[in-house]
């Protein structure tokens, strides 16, 4: 096996990228197999940080999706929990459906303001690393690929959101706390009040308080 020529190590399990535990890959920091695209932890993917198999878009955790940041299957819109979510043999541009409803919004005049970057595989660097998680084979790595689940990504995401950026997102279309909290797991209602500083009067003398 030759010397890699971007790391200067020598690769092994048939990968051509760098710092894979898998198998058969050509990008980089892969721990499943057959990657091409890069931090991955699912199977034969040429997007990058997807823990579900066989997608060319980017944080999935569902499989087979075009579009990113799917929680379900066969997704070429974004940010699905549902699966097969785009028509067949269509010739005029489609109106968009937000929360299960129909706008009259067309997908050329949708300016998206906020793009939440979830994190659902990311690469720890072994120095930031927790010492019980630094293992004989992070330690050859440099790392580790770290991967939650689509609601677990949705979560630290939000907590480090701007105010502005979760409003945005309450004022899509059609906006249904349900559904939201279906898909990404965050409860609108009670994250508002959330970390909130309130005035209060008992028997006369006002307080501050934080709300839980």
């Amino acid at each position: 096996m030759n010397e890699c020529t971007k790391c200067k190590k020598t690769h092994e399990n048939y990968n051509t990228g760098c710092n894979n535990i898998g198998y058969h890959n050509i990008g980089d920091y892969n721990i499943g197999n057959y990657n091409s695209g890069g931090y991955n932890s699912g199977y034969c993917n040429s997007g990058y940080c997807n823990s579900g198999d066989y997608n060319s878009g980017n944080y999935n955790s569902g499989n087979y999706n075009t579009g990113c940041n799917n929680s379900g299957y066969r997704n070429s819109g974004n940010y699905n929990s549902g699966d097969y979510n785009s028509g067949w043999f269509n010739t005029e541009e489609q109106t968009m459906r937000f929360f299960n409803k129909e706008t009259t919004i067309k997908f050329s005049d949708f300016v998206v303001e906020v793009y939440p970057d979830l994190k659902i595989c990311t690469w720890i660097a072994i120095d930031k690393l927790p010492e019980a998680e630094q293992t004989e084979t992070a330690k050859q790595m440099g790392g580790l690929l770290k991967t939650m689940t689509y609601k677990e990504a949705w979560k630290e995401y939000w907590e480090r959101a701007s105010e502005k950026d979760k409003r945005w997102f309450q004022t899509l279309p059609n906006f249904t706390p349900e559904i939201f909290e279906e898909i990404t797991g965050i409860n609108v209602a009670k994250q508002s009040l959330s970390g909130k500083e309130v005035q209060v009067t008992i028997d006369g003398v006002n307080y501050s308080a934080v709300i839980k």
